[in-house]
């Protein structure tokens, strides 16, 4: 299946919680730090949050899957994904001031 030209302009964000055992925390580690699409944001013990910004909801799940394969892990949550085009990333962000009351831009 062929992803649309559209969906290849869109950035994905996401986020994961990675279940593993303390002794593949390292394994995990060098996975995330192999992957240009990968960041560690936070890890405790046996859990570990990564944050994934990809080109397309395919990319995504294969960095879950990648994730779930390692020796030592036992579950990857998705707990977050967001998708938006490219060009609205570099769009400049609306101070305060523009927004009105009632929350909603003019």
């Amino acid at each position: 299946m062929k992803p649309d030209d559209n969906a290849s302009r869109d950035v994905h964000i996401a986020s994961f919680v990675v279940q593993h055992r303390l002794e593949a925390a390292d394994a995990v580690d060098a996975h995330i730090a192999a992957s240009d699409d990968l960041d560690l944001a936070l890890r405790a013990d046996t859990r570990s949050v990564v944050l994934c910004e990809c080109a397309d909801q395919y990319a995504v799940l294969d960095r879950i899957d990648a994730l779930r394969a390692l020796p030592g892990v036992l579950n990857v949550a998705l707990v977050y994904h967001h998708a938006e085009p490219r060009e609205a990333l570099d769009a400049p962000v609306r101070s305060a001031p523009d927004i009105h009351a009632s929350g909603v831009a003019p």
